[in-house]
């Protein structure tokens, strides 16, 4: 069939809402009087199934057909297609009003019966199939500490990663708010199980979780191909982006400017073979900004990337561990009666239904009503300025807005905008000091508590006898002295190779060690923390 959507382009960028109408003129009517409208040109029994990719993030569908008999079966056919094809949306019937008694349809309504936009929504129309919207009189305003215990149900401990990471994922449903975070960390110390848990609460058609993957392979599985214009769509808007392991090294490159939010819409190259065996080159389009998260057992990081990152390292506390261990040992022992425990829990299921109903909001911006407290104690805090601090600012400022975002019902509006107050301001600064010593190194927690635990404490009882400030010639540590203090203060190896080409060289570069020879033994390393010289806590 020849058929095509008339009407096309009042879907691009629409998430909110379309009316289905029957006939070109009536679909020009009603954009023309400010109701996004389509229509299919070969007639109302013909809505082709490969449509429904198009309407996939639509709110609402109004279906409008002619009041004849032709229009009334028509409508029927396709409210139950809809209905089956697009369950997350709702769909509405519009129904003209009696007094339409000889007209039948758009035209004749708006010409001959003064008919009005406002009329047809919230008079004439009835919701008749899809999802029905959340019913938000039952939530309340809801603090950090409230979100911690709920999220506590099966992450224990973590409070700040838990925390952190669920704003990440709630993030996703906002225009240019979104947050990219990246769990460092060495194998089974639950990097991947938070944010797998805080996703699991989220709409499955919002979460991708992807292993190691190639830039072709991300933008081929991801993509819709257009064959017409040779080009690839990828659109990530309101998209959170789980990746179990740290990416192929060139696709961490390509997404690049999508992480920094340069643009909403990147064009990029990618080349595959043609059918005869040579190259040829697709352009891929990248569209929107999603909630991204890293989790990987490499401690070491690119700048490049560090810079976009909030930087994160689950606890590897022994408290942590035997909670993680008990609620391990429920979980296996009867899989059945804990999943359905967990997934009956009120306050879990309520969680969830707020997600549910803070996504329907449809926000697109968040405002702060007074960003001059926030400039006021961020540079209080920081006697001096690094370019990093450029993008700190920016999260500092993305957090305050997802507080906001998490009781949009509670905070002023206008429209698809609501304005996050000084409660906001609050809560966000107050997450933000409990993470960001290790940002300003640039460093993962992990990294930055083992230097803090094992290098300075290690290099401290070597000294014993000696200040940190005092001038004498201090003995550096070996890399010896640091596995075996290791060893003792978590209770575990670290390998060799690690510490020497990753941990090491990470403290080196953010200025809190130095590695010199032995002046004994040319073939040894001697490990000085550079104590006298970085920022005390108070600084930072």
């Amino acid at each position: 069939s020849t058929a095509t959507i008339f009407g096309g382009d009042m879907l691009s960028g629409n998430e909110d809402s379309i009316v289905i109408c029957e006939g070109e003129f009536d679909c020009m009517l009603l954009n023309a009087r400010g109701m996004p409208a389509i229509t299919s040109t070969a007639g109302v029994m013909t809505f082709k199934e490969e449509w429904v990719e198009n309407l996939k993030n639509l709110k609402k569908i109004y279906i409008c057909f002619d009041k004849d008999k032709a229009g009334i079966d028509g409508a029927e056919r396709i409210i139950k297609f809809l209905d089956k094809t697009l369950p997350k949306a709702a769909i509405y019937k519009i129904t003209f009003p009696d007094r339409m008694t000889e007209g039948k349809d758009i035209t004749d309504y708006f010409t001959k019966y003064d008919g009005a936009p406002d009329e047809l929504i919230y008079q004439c129309a009835k919701q008749v199939a899809g999802k029905q919207p959340v019913d938000t009189s039952k939530f309340k305003s809801l603090s950090s500490a409230e979100l911690i215990d709920i999220l506590g149900l099966t992450i224990k401990k973590d409070e700040e990663n838990k925390l952190i990471t669920f704003l990440c994922c709630l993030s996703a449903y906002t225009e240019q708010a979104q947050l990219n975070i990246s769990f460092n960390a060495p194998s089974s110390t639950g990097k991947s199980f938070i944010p797998l848990e805080i996703a699991s609460l989220f709409p499955s058609e919002d979460v991708m979780r992807l292993g190691d993957c190639s830039p072709k392979a991300f933008f081929h599985e991801q993509g819709v191909y257009d064959k017409e214009k040779n080009s690839m769509l990828v659109d990530l808007s309101r998209k959170i982006i789980v990746f179990l392991d740290q990416p192929h090294n060139s696709l961490l490159e390509r997404l690049r400017s999508l992480l920094s939010h340069d643009q909403k819409e990147m064009v990029s190259k990618i080349t595959d073979k043609s059918a005869k065996g040579g190259n040829k080159t697709k352009t891929v389009i990248l569209r929107g900004y999603p909630a991204v998260i890293f989790c990987s057992a490499g401690v070491k990081i690119d700048e490049q990337e560090s810079t976009r990152f909030i930087l994160l390292s689950p606890e590897t506390s022994q408290e942590k561990f035997r909670f993680a261990i008990q609620e391990k040992i429920k979980k296996e022992a009867d899989y059945h009666t804990y999943a359905t425990a967990l997934n009956n829990n009120p306050v879990r299921q309520l969680l969830k239904e707020r997600i549910e109903a803070i996504k329907q909001e449809q926000i697109n911006e968040i405002r702060i009503a007074h960003p001059e407290q926030i400039e006021q104690i961020f540079l209080s805090k920081r006697a001096t300025l690094k370019p990093r601090h450029q993008r700190d600012i920016g999260r500092l400022l993305g957090i305050t807005k997802i507080f906001a975002l998490l009781n949009v019902w509670f905070r002023e509006r206008d429209g698809s905008t609501i304005i996050a107050n000084d409660e906001d301001i609050v809560e966000a600064v107050k997450l933000w000091d409990k993470i960001s010593e290790s940002q300003e190194y640039n460093l993962p927690p992990y990294i930055y508590n083992l230097y803090q635990e094992v290098v300075l404490t290690a290099y401290q009882e070597k000294n014993d006898g000696f200040g940190l400030g005092e001038v004498v010639n201090k003995e550096g540590v070996t890399r010896q002295d640091i596995l075996k203090k290791h060893y003792q203060v978590y209770g575990r190896m670290v390998e060799d190779f690690r510490l020497r080409q990753q941990i090491l060289p990470m403290l080196e570069t953010a200025g809190l060690i130095t590695q010199e020879h032995d002046p004994n033994d040319k073939r040894k390393v001697l490990i000085f923390p550079t104590t006298d010289i970085v920022l005390s806590k108070e600084d930072i």
